[in-house]
């Protein structure tokens, strides 16, 4: 083949993201035929790649995958933690060949819906700032709360990283100190969800991410489980990534992994929620429940339980 960038041909091959494998090349971690790689270098596929010293095997994956996780309070998102810690990556299911790569992350006090796809082109699309791909937040804060401050954090803020703003943000009901809100962000900063409720003195203490895109989590799969999404559903994350479907004889191709009919089903999440972008995303009234919950199709408005 002819050379292209070591970073896109290791991504095809579903061994992590662009901006992962920059990464390494970064830390001197890759080595083409035994010189450590560069920034910008190139590669036709007939050199030996290794890491840290292994050799990676640069083969394709068997067929573009994405699972749908949901991430409990407690766990990390890392391959190996130091502390011991539970991981996100403990869960999911083994692949036959490549490995999965996250799309985003969520801190340890984090709930909610995580992406993992073994097509590290995918990956890198869905987390590029330029696809401003939307973020969903249902999140529970303490404190008192005026339309002073939510005027503000929908016209943006000054953190210790640049400005911020909420694309979106309704009320979702209720009692007492606590309140719920949904939020959508269009990036993927560290903790800018509760940094920007904390720039206005508000205590964020619970917090659940409930769409990426047009994935949403919905009530299946439950907490410390996954899920593969469905054809149309990979056919729609792709759109949005800016990437064309896959041959529907690809998908039907695909090898199960070892495991994966312990957690795994081939069905969408039940409809409790519909996709809110930023122009439907209105403010409902009042709830009397302490619990939150996303939007209906098109309206914003609340629905009985949260997924």
């Amino acid at each position: 083949m002819a050379a292209e960038r070591l970073q896109k041909v290791l991504a095809r091959a579903g061994l992590g993201s662009r901006r992962e494998i920059e990464g390494w090349i970064s830390a001197g971690r890759l080595q083409i035929d035994g010189v450590t790689a560069e920034l910008g270098a190139q590669v036709s596929g007939n050199e030996t790649i290794t890491l840290d010293g292994k050799p990676l095997t640069l083969a394709a994956p068997e067929a573009p995958r994405v699972i749908a996780y949901h991430k409990p309070i407690g766990e990390v998102c890392t391959r190996h933690d130091t502390e011991g810690r539970p991981t996100v990556y403990d869960q999911l299911p083994r692949l036959n060949q490549g490995r999965w790569i996250g799309v985003g992350r969520l801190d340890i006090n984090t709930s909610g819906l995580l992406l993992f796809t073994n097509d590290g082109e995918l990956a890198n699309r869905l987390m590029h700032p330029a696809q401003q791909l939307e973020r969903e937040y249902a999140v529970r804060i303490f404190g008192e709360i005026d339309g002073l401050i939510l005027n503000r954090l929908l016209e943006g803020v000054e953190l210790e990283d640049g400005p911020a703003r909420f694309l979106g943000l309704r009320d979702a009901g209720g009692s007492g100190a606590n309140r719920w809100y949904h939020v959508i962000l269009g990036e993927g900063r560290n903790r800018e969800v509760r940094r920007l409720w904390e720039s206005q003195g508000v205590q964020v203490n619970r917090l659940i991410r409930v769409r990426y895109g047009p994935i949403e989590l919905g009530r299946h799969p439950p907490a410390g489980k996954w899920r593969t999404l469905v054809p149309d559903e990979l056919a729609m994350l792709r759109a949005a990534a800016g990437l064309p479907p896959l041959p529907r004889k690809t998908l039907r191709a695909r090898t199960p992994a070892k495991g994966e009919s312990a957690q795994s089903s081939d069905r969408p999440p039940a409809k409790t929620s519909a996709r809110a972008s930023a122009k439907t995303f209105a403010k409902t009234s009042p709830r009397s429940s302490d619990r939150p919950a996303p939007a209906r199709r098109g309206r914003g408005k609340p629905s009985r339980r949260h997924p």
